[in-house]
């Protein structure tokens, strides 16, 4: 049976480590787990090297995603992002296939010509995320935008970030039936309230997994998926390689029962 594509966002381990070991230090764990994507995050770049990193994941047989914090759509201007342009090169010089921005301030005033412009010139495919921000992170916004986009027949995707709808009070599975068929990348991620209020990601326990299944359903078979919750412990290829078999699992038939 095919499974499907797992990835590892970086951001799983831990900024603290991350940051003093080095992007690059991953990519042999990841592989050796069993994963078949690695998520660059910009934001915990220290002094890497784009060359190095995009060289040593091509030899271990992982493609990547380039995460940035970028907002596509600034208030109050029409045009996209203009660091969007060098976050694509950035991206295609991390040797990634994919580059993955918020959404940020949308409208049906926006220019999409403008974005498919600057899209034409790059190899790298965007994928719009909804994030944690009340103009990000909620269903209408997004719902607008892929609509807009699926007319001009942009090559945009999405990363559905499964724990995220929550920071809005948003609707998981409203959300993916209402953006489920423009899903390319699924950020899977556990929720809990700490007792001071704040919102926090976890790993998933047995009973986050049928919510993720049906989610899912409404996706095309076989998307990639990531893990974006803590993934720390004093053995992290044993327990990145139980989660890299969780999420292949997940949404494919006649799957053994799942050890969390």
């Amino acid at each position: 049976m095919h499974k499907p594509p797992v990835s590892i966002s970086l951001s799983s381990y831990g900024a603290d480590l991350v940051r003093a070991c080095g992007q690059g230090s991953f990519v042999d764990l990841l592989a050796d787990a069993g994963a078949s994507r690695i998520e660059w995050r910009e934001e915990l770049l220290t002094t890497e090297n784009a060359a190095e990193l995009a060289a040593a994941a091509r030899t271990k047989g992982l493609r990547s995603i380039f995460s940035s914090p970028l907002e596509l759509w600034l208030a109050d201007q029409p045009a996209p992002n203009s660091a969007l342009l060098t976050a694509l090169r950035r991206a295609e010089a991390f040797g990634s296939s994919w580059l993955k921005v918020s959404l940020g301030h949308f409208s049906e005033a926006h220019d999409l010509s403008a974005l498919a412009a600057a899209l034409a010139g790059s190899p790298v495919q965007l994928l719009v995320e909804n994030d944690q921000t009340s103009q990000g992170g909620r269903i209408e916004p997004l719902q607008c935008f892929f609509s807009a986009v699926e007319q001009r027949g942009l090559p945009i995707g999405m990363t559905f970030d499964i724990g995220n709808w929550q920071w809005q009070d948003q609707s998981a599975p409203v959300a993916a039936r209402q953006l489920g068929r423009h899903v390319t990348y699924v950020h899977c991620k556990a929720v809990t309230r700490r007792p001071d209020g704040k919102l926090v990601a976890i790993p998933p326990v047995m009973a986050d997994l049928p919510l993720w299944e049906q989610l899912l359903e409404q996706m095309p078979a076989g998307v990639m998926r990531a893990a974006e919750y803590p993934l720390q412990g004093d053995d992290l290829l044993q327990l990145t390689s139980e989660h890299v078999a969780l999420l292949s699992r997940l949404g494919q038939p006649h799957r053994e029962a799942a050890h969390v």
